[in-house]
């Protein structure tokens, strides 16, 4: 049986110019408000936390510690 990986979250590695992924899925959850970001629309990541954010601003505020 072939498993689809529509509405399934993927386990991902960032890496500071890209992302590898260690499991299929088609999105990841944003590490701040648990919003699904599929895998096309993923710019914002952090290295050092292995955590993804659904926009910039989520980003800085989570760099920044206001998360």
């Amino acid at each position: 049986m072939l498993m689809s990986n529509r509405d399934r979250v993927a386990r991902v590695h960032y890496m500071p110019n890209g992302f590898r992924l260690l499991s299929a899925g088609d999105h990841v959850l944003c590490a701040e408000t648990g919003q699904k970001i599929d895998l096309e629309e993923l710019r914002y990541w952090s290295v050092e936390r292995q955590e993804a954010y659904a926009s910039c601003e989520i980003s800085v505020r989570a760099a920044l510690g206001q998360g």
